[in-house]
């Protein structure tokens, strides 16, 4: 059964950077459109960033210049570089399988003022 797992969530000052992983199992990832969503507390659940099984990329609004998403097949893994961060970023972050709609258990980042 596919599982994605994500790591590297953790607390960091405004204007810092963290880079989130997200690693894939029981599944050919090449093969999978993968994205990165959050939820910040008492908010629904929003799109950050996607990417392609071809590597085409496209972001939020909100996130554009400043979140980078990219892909490693042979790692199976896919990230988000995060740079600049706000306290407005502080949410769960998730990945997911835009292919095969499978989700992450999701990652908790806090950016303090």
């Amino acid at each position: 059964q596919m599982q994605l797992v994500e790591s590297g969530g953790g607390l960091v000052q405004f204007g810092g950077s963290l880079r989130l992983s997200c690693a894939a199992y029981a599944t050919i990832f090449s093969n999978n459109a993968m994205g990165w969503y959050r939820q910040a507390p008492g908010k629904q659940r929003e799109l950050v960033a996607t990417i392609s099984t071809g590597g085409t990329t496209a972001y939020a609004d909100f996130v554009k210049g400043r979140f980078t998403i990219s892909r490693d097949n042979a790692k199976s893994t896919a990230y988000l570089a995060m740079n600049s961060l706000k306290p407005e970023d502080t949410a769960v972050y998730y990945c997911h399988s835009l292919t095969f709609d499978v989700w992450g258990q999701g990652t908790q980042v806090t950016v303090s003022s």
